[in-house]
């Protein structure tokens, strides 16, 4: 076996099945095309490379044909690669040039076809294949006004770019963890492409003074999950973080929030399609004291008032679906539908995805689904699967 093999679906499967060429040209950041195509090959993936020349004097072709497991295309031959791969009927879903630098874009943008890498692009287009490119080149090059004309004609053919990271004077391949979900994306079911997804997630924090606060437990992973999913789905996502324990992938935007208060002034001007509000939301709030109170006075008593129900002033602005949370410890199921049925009516959701938080383990999670009628249906495991259940039930209803 391929030491490649031992890599594939270790992450997910979301790639299972396709079949990804990866184009690298000769941007120093080829170096990072092994990382590329082995996170590729974690999601399933089967992976081909091809390089042009100026690429194999940074990285030597035998790296990526460890990397993928197949033969890398260094040049052109009689047995005509470009067409099995990128041909009509070819064999790729998907040609990804990574990195790409600002003469490939203009060649491309200009139908011009001089390197192994543009002849792969110029095929892939003239047979319909979805590309993907993920610039790398200095800032100057790629805010060179003479680029500007070819970065929109690559759009207007239905290029799809991975933006890059800038910083130190150059525009850097972005993260792999980004190029990685943005092939989800396009190789991905697209059934929430045009749509506006709002994540609220993570928990709320309520001052006790200037130093202190009192908030619910929440790592935010289940929200971050959402959001990623909801992204590789192909929606427009929208997501505000208050406290949290989870990594956010750096290509993934939020808009950040404290209290409850702060929450729910933000929620009365949400505007969205599809709502989801998995936030550990601070039922209870203690007048908040000035300074630091000193911890030698003695025992502190906190006097907690009632906060403002957030949930439901999401209704308003959600023209689609809105999906509660409800947390609940050591209940019975029985009772956990009473609770999630009583929240189906007091915030008009349509959803309510509950839970014990005592079944949660770390990443492992046991949710159950409500619709509006009281149908449900349970899952146990990882978040991310959980995440790909809850949009499941979104678009398609519950099962039975």
């Amino acid at each position: 076996m391929h030491p490649a093999e031992r890599l594939r679906g270790m992450k997910s499967l979301k790639l299972q099945g396709k079949t990804v060429v990866l184009g690298v040209t000769g941007s120093i950041a080829a170096v990072e095309t092994v990382r590329l195509a082995h996170e590729l090959i974690r999601h399933g993936a089967d992976v081909h490379a091809v390089m042009s020349r100026a690429a194999t004097a940074i990285l030597h072709p035998n790296s990526l044909e460890f990397a993928t497991g197949h033969p890398v295309v260094t040049e052109l031959t009689g047995s005509m690669e470009y067409l099995k791969m990128c041909g009509r009927d070819g064999e790729a879903d998907l040609l990804l040039i990574a990195p790409a630098t600002a003469n490939t874009l203009g060649k491309i943008a200009h139908g011009i076809d001089d390197t192994t890498v543009t002849t792969y692009a110029a095929t892939a287009l003239g047979a319909g294949i979805p590309i993907l490119i993920a610039p790398a080149a200095h800032e100057t090059k790629i805010d060179n006004p003479a680029a500007a004309p070819n970065l929109r004609r690559l759009g207007e053919l239905g290029i799809v770019f991975v933006e890059p990271n800038r910083a130190e004077g150059k525009a850097k391949l972005a993260d792999l963890d980004a190029i990685v979900a943005c092939v989800i994306r396009c190789l991905g079911p697209n059934d929430l492409a045009g749509v506006k997804v709002l994540v609220v997630a993570g928990s709320t924090a309520e001052p006790i003074d200037d130093v202190r606060i009192v908030t619910n437990r929440s790592t935010g992973e289940t929200g971050i999950e959402l959001a990623r999913s909801a992204f590789e789905h192909g929606a427009g996502v929208e997501l505000w973080l208050g406290r949290h324990e989870t990594t956010v992938p750096g290509w993934l935007a939020f808009k950040s929030f404290e209290t409850t208060a702060e929450l729910a002034k933000l929620a009365e001007g949400a505007t969205a399609d599809i709502t989801i509000v998995p936030a550990a939301i601070s039922d209870f709030s203690p007048k908040r004291r000035k300074g630091k109170i000193p911890s030698r006075e003695g025992a502190l008593t906190l006097d907690l008032q009632p906060t403002p129900k957030v949930l439901a002033l999401f209704r308003r602005g959600t023209k689609k679906a809105l999906i509660g949370f409800k947390a609940e410890s050591g209940v019975s199921q029985d009772e956990l539908r009473t609770r999630a049925m009583a929240l189906v009516k007091e915030a008009d959701v349509d959803f309510v995805v509950a839970n014990d938080v005592s079944r949660v383990r770390g990443a492992e999670t046991a949710i159950t689904i409500f619709d509006r009628t009281g149908k449900s249906e349970s899952f146990e495991g990882s978040k991310s699967l959980a995440a790909e259940r809850v949009w499941w039930t979104v678009l398609h209803g519950l099962r039975g």
